[in-house]
């Protein structure tokens, strides 16, 4: 990791009466780099960001930010941060320019509002109301709101969760240029390539404890040197055990785990023409944070 530590936590705990929301997680979020919390729904993820934004307070642990160490994050410190929440929850008749100055107002130093709509590409839907922007063109007003500020550290909850492709890559160019920028981002997410195409390091929670932490590189080299093929098979046999390989199924779609790719495919195809299977979609890759989970938990992140 490069730079120096922004934040850290260490042991943090959060109870609901008898739900475990989040059990003992510690890591550290180094200076201009994009940090991701990533897992499933239901893993502790959001309720971790809102104890770090000071939305909520921890039952136990300490969270050092800015190099203070403290139970709960005070005033001075949240105006040296940015949050994008899940729910922007903005005015629908408001106009996007009405909004990011209603939020400029609350800080000393604003950054000019036509600078941050220029820097969250809504320069043109400066008069829009809210109610008539896309949902893409939402996400990037919430993130302007998070940026109004000029904050030092940025929380970043599922950012492009509900959006289509092309507005979650917006969403990601943004991601992209604050860090040129030097932000330092800590991002959530469950999916996967989102986490692979824009961290510097990954924390992959389940059930509210950390179960791996490195950068995607780190983490995916530690399945080895095995090989994925990936295919649909609508008509599946009653036994997968003859597969030529470690064979995982997620209804039609079968992951095909190997060591000797060449072998493997021979095995498969050989398979499929005795079995009178017909293969589609079929995909060879290399590992990816998806199958980390998959070998640490059993299942997949979207399960």
């Amino acid at each position: 990791m490069k730079g120096t530590p922004v934040l850290a936590v260490r042991e943090l705990r959060k109870n609901y009466g008898p739900v475990c929301a989040v059990a003992g997680v510690s890591f550290s979020v180094a200076k201009g780099t994009v940090f991701t919390l990533l897992g499933p729904n239901g893993a502790g993820k959001t309720t971790t960001l809102e104890i770090l934004e000071g939305l909520r307070e921890a039952d136990s642990g300490e969270i050092e930010l800015f190099g203070q160490t403290v139970r709960r994050v005070t005033p001075e410190m949240k105006n040296r941060m940015g949050v994008l929440l899940q729910e922007g929850g903005f005015e629908p008749y408001l106009r996007v320019r009405e909004v990011l100055s209603l939020f400029a107002a609350f800080f000393q130093r604003p950054r000019p509002v036509k600078e941050v709509l220029a820097e969250v590409a809504l320069e043109d839907k400066a008069r829009a109301l809210v109610k008539n922007l896309s949902g893409g063109q939402r996400q990037r007003l919430a993130l302007g709101v998070a940026l109004i500020n000029d904050p030092e550290l940025l929380f970043l909850d599922e950012p492009t969760t509900g959006l289509d492709p092309q507005a979650r890559r917006n969403v990601w160019d943004v991601v992209e240029r604050l860090k040129g920028e030097g932000k330092t981002i800590v991002l959530t997410t469950h999916y996967m390539e989102e986490a692979e195409a824009l961290s510097d390091e990954v924390c992959i929670m389940d059930h509210g404890r950390v179960i791996a932490h490195g950068s995607p590189r780190d983490l995916t080299a530690g399945l080895g040197q095995d090989t994925f093929i990936e295919f649909e098979a609508p008509e599946l046999p009653a036994a997968l055990g003859d597969l030529p390989g470690e064979v995982h199924r997620d209804g039609t779609l079968l992951t095909l785990k190997t060591a000797n790719l060449v072998a493997s495919l021979e095995g498969l195809l050989s398979w499929s023409r005795n079995r009178g299977i017909e293969l589609r979609n079929m995909v060879v890759r290399q590992p990816n944070l998806e199958d980390v989970f998959l070998a640490l938990t059993g299942r997949r992140l979207r399960e």
